[in-house]
């Protein structure tokens, strides 16, 4: 063999190896990403089901209006993040429904923006809500006291 073609073979040896290390090293980085990625969503998770949990108690014990309890716990429910992609509403239908039905009634500024007997109205309105289901919100907010996701 001549050594010019020895170099050569040499030095695509070289790049060749050069190029598995950095693809290598590129792997490894992107692993890490992926596992650091995903403890952030499982401590991000913990939090919004602390929240949960939280609000469920306060529910039950009578702290929070079904209808408050239930526009914070489905807009918390809908924020975890999980891979099989649970229906919560098929799984809590008490608060879903009565998330449906109150969503779109006025809060805060809005609200003190009505005249009061439009005000009456909708919390009447909203109160016959929360009373048609009420039986269905507290089995819901007993699951979610202790509520766990499955891993």
């Amino acid at each position: 063999m001549s050594t010019t073609l020895i170099l050569a073979t040499l030095a695509g040896s070289l790049i060749l190896l050069g190029l598995a290390i950095y693809a290598g090293m590129l792997l490894a980085r992107v692993r890490r990403q992926g596992e650091l990625q995903a403890r952030a969503i499982r401590e991000r998770n913990e939090r919004i089901l602390d929240s949960v949990r939280l609000i469920a108690h306060a529910v039950r014990d009578g702290q929070c209006d079904y209808s408050e309890g239930a526009i914070r716990l489905t807009n918390l429910l809908n924020a975890l993040q999980i891979k099989e992609g649970r229906a919560f509403a098929a799984e809590f239908p008490g608060l879903y429904d009565l998330y449906e039905k109150v969503k779109e009634m006025p809060t805060h500024e809005a609200r003190k923006a009505l005249k009061r007997n439009e005000i009456m109205k909708m919390d009447l309105e909203r109160s016959g809500y929360e009373v048609e289901l009420e039986a269905q919100i507290l089995k819901d907010v007993a699951l979610l006291k202790d509520f766990q996701l499955g891993h």
